[in-house]
């Protein structure tokens, strides 16, 4: 009888002696959040290459783990984020996943269509003026239900003025060789994409802050195309 008390001891024993192992041979969750003195000291450029690295972690599969909870707290006092980023709302594009960034790294600006108007204007020169963010980078998407609807000139409720502010995207892409409708998954990255350029111009247009912050190498404004199917991302130039 005591055998048989024995061995299953033993066995449950040696489950958590092992679990105990594999749990050790995981990294640590990540708590840290930016500092001020670090903030300070990073270069546009700098950023844009932390950028560009988080996504291939993320298009790998290999997110930084991290402690959220613990972000949190210590991000509580104050935030010195790296870069703002406007987006659009989709519900597949995970800002702070896409690029590996956690809680306090980036500032994020969503809207359907990822345009500029005078509210995100605002908040871009809050981002970097005055909270000292080095880059603005402005992200369209494969897919956008919002570009497809500009294209297809939807009208709905109050959607029809925001979609409005796509058009000059459209129009620009006339040029486009091929089928021009918003079931051309080509057509509709190229006004995608030439939305982001016009959304970047307008920013330096209308945006004196801004404008000089560039000029003289303070942040950078860049563009982006984000992948749905494969998670990577296309600067546009």
């Amino acid at each position: 009888m005591k055998i048989h008390i024995i061995y299953p001891l033993a066995l449950f024993s040696l489950a958590a002696i092992m679990a105990a192992c594999i749990r050790n041979d995981e990294p640590a969750a990540d708590s840290h959040v930016t500092t001020a003195e670090e903030q300070a000291k990073l270069t546009p450029d700098e950023v844009l290459q932390q950028l560009k690295a988080g996504n291939l972690r993320f298009h790998s599969g290999h997110l930084t783990r991290r402690n959220h909870s613990e972000q949190i707290r210590k991000s509580a006092p104050g935030q010195f984020p790296k870069a703002m980023v406007l987006s659009c709302v989709d519900s597949r594009v995970p800002v702070e996943d896409v690029f590996d960034q956690g809680i306090g790294d980036a500032f994020v600006g969503r809207v359907a269509g990822n345009f500029v108007n005078e509210d995100l204007l605002g908040s871009m020169e809050f981002a970097c003026k005055v909270a000292g963010a080095k880059m603005i980078l402005v992200m369209g998407h494969q897919h956008c239900g919002a570009i497809r609807g500009a294209i297809d000139d939807v009208k709905l409720g109050n959607l029809t003025s925001l979609l409005a502010k796509l058009k000059p995207a459209v129009a620009m892409s006339q040029d486009f060789p091929g089928e021009k409708t918003s079931s051309n998954p080509f057509f509709v990255k190229r006004v995608a994409e030439n939305n982001v350029r016009l959304s970047v111009a307008k920013i330096r247009a209308q945006s004196p802050i801004l404008k000089e912050m560039e000029d003289k190498g303070q942040i950078k404004i860049v563009g982006a195309f984000y992948r749905l199917t494969d998670g990577t991302l296309e600067f546009v130039e």
